[in-house]
């Protein structure tokens, strides 16, 4: 080997030692430069809101020219259709006089659950309206850190609605597409402040497109039981069915109500194990690829401070009747309620339980047609993606009676067939649902119509012959959620006969 090769081949192994020296990990956070407030020709730049507002008017203007009427139910369709056909463009024939917005920097890739987009609000706290910025650059975070104040070089970008969100980017064709990687250091300018981000405290009840690309937390919530205990607690997006990204529900403690969690496929985190504690969100609250469902979004899996080993599951106790199946029951009427001339407030003044146990405000009602009073419920447009909602008779005494039987009609209206309506019965009922022991009888609850009204059916006479108290509750219990499972159910001329 000659001299000039060795002195090479010595060079070489210097100058890998000295790197390897010099990185010991994989932390490449952003350096800690100075940065001076960047030069905006004295412009003044408009706040976030304003730029929303801008493209608001635009198409509030569609929808006058379109003659549609905001208030009214009948155009609900056409005004969605222009919502997401309008875009605004930023038109600038000076380029001495350039047109900036501000915004602060909620979103961060350094997880990879983010990718080539930076999600802004309007302030640190308190904010009031969020943006996705479409960028063709990856990473981000190394250039734009979480809580760093930025402004966005308006002229020639457009805005609109493009996954269900606010968007900013360049218009090509009918949609709001990233902005090319080369225009990266003219569009978009660092402010030397990196400000503590406040996170919105909000409710799953409170979701809204105007909140959306906000940064906000959600408290007492966790994910279902079945997702996190077993032999296979799911990941976050970790199993062979998650293709592009993982959703899993998270659900509220306080009402019940569930909401998706995403999480990408690339996200650093995808393989850990869901958390099977209560607590907290931090994320971004945005919308799925198709824009028609909320969606939250972890930065990282820190956003999730779930260290409350007390759960809010509500355990029902349940075991399946063992009653026989065949009596037919008798001449003596034990109970018997046909709703006529009542209200609810009369059927709970007269000893019956309307309960909702998931936490919402979904309940039976006493409804009517063509004269004909029953006993009511459905969830639809109740935007309560958990209904369990139980209507419990008063105490019904058996102690004169044998071979005593259930009858009742159901009419099954706009039936879903995903929604449950079952009889259970209470030999000693504490007036509580959760906290009594129920009975599961078998009964076959006839099928309705998917786009109308059925027809009432009487179901086949139920045999409780084989309960031992003197006393029991007939407990009717309705299980569905919006959307997909809001069968309506009518339930009348309920019977308990012996002998």
């Amino acid at each position: 080997m000659n001299s000039i090769n060795l002195k090479k081949l010595i060079s070489v192994l210097v100058l890998a030692v000295t790197m390897t020296a010099c990185v010991q990990d994989d932390d490449f956070r952003t350096p800690a430069l100075d940065i001076e407030e960047p030069d905006l020709n004295g412009s003044t730049p408009l706040l976030l809101s304003s730029v929303y507002d801008a493209w608001f008017q635009e198409f509030a203007d569609a929808v006058d020219d379109a003659g549609l009427d905001f208030d009214s139910d009948f155009d609900v369709e056409a005004i969605e259709a222009l919502r997401l056909q309008t875009k605004f463009t930023y038109e600038n024939d000076d380029p001495n006089n350039p047109r900036f917005m501000s915004g602060y920097v909620i979103s961060t890739d350094k997880a990879g659950n983010f990718f080539e987009e930076l999600i802004l609000q309007d302030r640190p706290d308190s904010p009031t309206r969020g943006v996705r910025l479409a960028i063709d650059v990856n990473p981000l975070f190394t250039s734009y850190e979480f809580g760093r104040k930025i402004f966005v070089k308006l002229d020639g970008l457009s805005v609109g609605i493009e996954n269900g969100v606010f968007t900013i980017g360049v218009l090509s064709g009918d949609e709001v597409d990233q902005i090319p990687s080369f225009s990266q250091e003219e569009v978009i300018l660092r402010s030397s402040e990196v400000a503590e981000i406040t996170p919105l405290e909000i409710t799953f009840e409170d979701f809204s497109d105007d909140l959306t690309n906000l940064f906000v937390t959600i408290n007492n919530v966790q994910f279902g039981k079945d997702d996190v205990f077993g032999d296979s607690p799911l990941t976050f997006a970790g199993e062979p069915s998650d293709e592009f990204d993982g959703e899993r529900n998270l659900e509220s403690c306080d009402t019940g109500a569930t909401a998706v969690l995403s999480t990408s496929t690339f996200a650093d985190f995808k393989s850990l194990t869901l958390p099977s504690q209560k607590g907290s969100f931090e994320g971004v609250l945005t919308k799925n690829f198709f824009g028609d469902t909320f969606n939250l979004v972890l930065n990282d899996v820190t956003g999730l401070v779930f260290e409350n080993e007390e759960r809010c599951d509500i355990e029902l106790i349940i075991e399946d009747s063992e009653c026989p199946t065949n009596n037919i029951g008798g001449s003596n009427i034990v109970f018997e309620e046909e709703f006529t001339g009542l209200s609810i407030d009369d059927l709970l003044s007269n000893g019956w339980v309307n309960q909702n146990i998931s936490r919402g405000s979904v309940l039976y009602e006493v409804g009517s047609f063509s004269g004909n009073q029953y006993a009511q419920i459905n969830s639809f447009s109740s935007n309560e993606s958990s209904v369990d909602t139980w209507l419990v008779t008063p105490e019904i005494n058996l102690s004169g009676s044998a071979n005593e039987v259930l009858s009742f009609e159901v009419q099954a209206n706009f039936d879903t067939g995903t929604t449950l309506l079952e009889v259970l019965i209470a030999e000693n009922f504490t007036g509580d649902v959760i906290t009594t022991s129920w009975k599961r009888f078998n009964v076959e609850i006839p099928r309705g119509p998917s786009g109308g009204f059925g027809s009432f059916e009487a179901v086949d006479p139920v045999d409780i012959s084989c309960l031992t108290s003197d006393t029991i509750h007939v407990a009717f219990r309705y299980v569905g959620g919006d959307p997909g499972a809001t069968t309506r159910y009518h339930i009348d001329n309920i019977e308990i006969s012996g002998n």
